[in-house]
């Protein structure tokens, strides 16, 4: 063995092994929700129990989790699609045209990523109290879709990527403004896009604070706030049902980066290769 296939090895033993730590907290947590709590606080096993259908059965007394596994996917796909939509659809008009206040647009833009959302919560709240949104969806998905980083990031990704020849020779084609966007700048931008909608998607499936302040009914209820619920129940001594809500919690997240994670190396790596 060649000094070169010696540190391959070496290498790839160390990324077999950083990816089995990764997925260990996962089965923990598998195994976990087919235990119950005797078994749980007695240590971990890599052996599953035999209560899963009983730690279900005990958590679904308390909670309809899958009717907040139904809202928090409805809430987090909507903001996902919108915001990748007009998130691109502004980035377009950042990197392709020059307009009067561009650059302290640009900026104020800027600014407005480094303000944390929960300072503007109360006003946030009025706001949505007097034009009468409240204990509806409208709250999470609307403001969600104007996603200064979003902008920023697709902005700068097109700047590297697209060519201002292919827009000249697009205008020269009698193409129009939107139809530009739509055939040439959105599918130059698709890896950078889906790249976001990961994070979007994951931001918003993990929102806790805003709907646990804008929300008010049950049946409305996302899933991170069902299970701040759970977790202030009885049903919290049954340590097996908590475990089987979070393993619920976390599929939708796992599914999407496993779809989308190849378009993180692409649109990282974008710009790149010189030609």
């Amino acid at each position: 063995m060649t000094r070169k296939q010696y540190i391959k090895l070496i290498v790839y033993v160390f990324l077999a092994l950083l990816a089995v730590i990764s997925a260990l907290p996962f089965y923990m947590m598998i195994v976990n929700a087919t235990r119950d709590t005797k078994e749980i606080l007695s240590g971990f096993s890599f052996i599953p129990g035999s209560s899963l259908v009983e730690n279900y059965e005990t958590m679904m007394d308390y909670v309809n989790i899958w009717l907040g596994f139904k809202n928090s996917l409805i809430v987090s796909v909507s903001v996902t699609v919108l915001s990748g939509y007009f998130s691109a659809l502004t980035a377009f008009g950042f990197a392709v045209y020059n307009f009067k206040g561009k650059n302290p647009l640009f900026i104020f833009m800027l600014l407005m990523m480094m303000v944390p959302g929960q300072l503007g919560l109360i006003g946030f709240y009025e706001l949505n109290k007097f034009i009468g949104t409240l204990d509806t969806f409208i709250p999470l998905i609307v403001p969600a879709i104007a996603s200064p980083f979003v902008v920023f990031f697709l902005r700068q990704y097109l700047a590297t990527t697209l060519h201002p020849t292919l827009l000249e020779a697009a205008r020269m084609d009698g193409a129009s403004e939107l139809k530009i966007f739509h055939t040439i700048a959105l599918p130059i931008m698709m890896p950078a896009v889906a790249t976001m909608s990961i994070f979007t998607f994951i931001g918003s499936w993990n929102n806790y604070i805003v709907p646990l302040v804008v929300l008010f009914s049950p049946e409305k209820f996302t899933l991170p706030v069902l299970m701040g619920f759970l977790k202030g129940s009885q049903v919290a001594q049954n340590l097996g049902s908590m475990y089987i809500g979070i393993a619920i919690s976390v599929v939708p997240i796992m599914v999407a980066f496993l779809f989308f994670s190849k378009y993180i190396i692409s649109s990282i790596s974008a710009g790149s290769v010189k030609e």
